[in-house]
């Protein structure tokens, strides 16, 4: 796989991966490092980007339920507020997260920062073991 499309399917791998979809983002990246390990800066920053996308896209459904009974993340989202989204690449847990903030109309760009440098750190982690 080129370099090229190795990037498009890492950044796709990581937008899904951070939705209500399965995904295994982690996978990809690895994956893209194996086969182009002088790219892990790129590799890094699209995985981060696509991830984070995905988690303000889940922000965004959050806003536009409706307010009519609390959700899952609530409780934690309350008690810490957006630094609660460093979390948020956690499977199972991250995406319930990302929706409350949302719903509780979080500052989007706090909430952006928290979900990318979360994000960041993982991939970092995996990038680590992968070069």
């Amino acid at each position: 796989m080129n370099d090229s499309a190795s990037l498009t399917a890492l950044f796709v791998s990581s937008f899904l991966a951070a939705t209500l979809l399965p995904g295994g983002s982690e996978a990809v990246l690895f994956g893209v490092l194996k086969l182009h390990p002088e790219r892990v800066l790129a590799a890094l920053c699209v995985a981060t980007l696509g991830n984070t996308l995905g988690g303000m896209s889940s922000y965004l459904i959050g806003r536009f339920l409706p307010r009519k009974k609390d959700l899952p993340g609530l409780p934690a989202m309350r008690r810490y507020g957006a630094p609660a989204l460093l979390l948020s690449w956690i499977p199972i847990l991250g995406d319930p997260l990302c929706v409350a903030a949302g719903w509780l109309r979080l500052n989007p760009w706090l909430s952006l920062l928290y979900i990318a440098l979360g994000k960041l750190a993982r991939y970092a982690a995996i990038a680590a073991f992968a070069v």
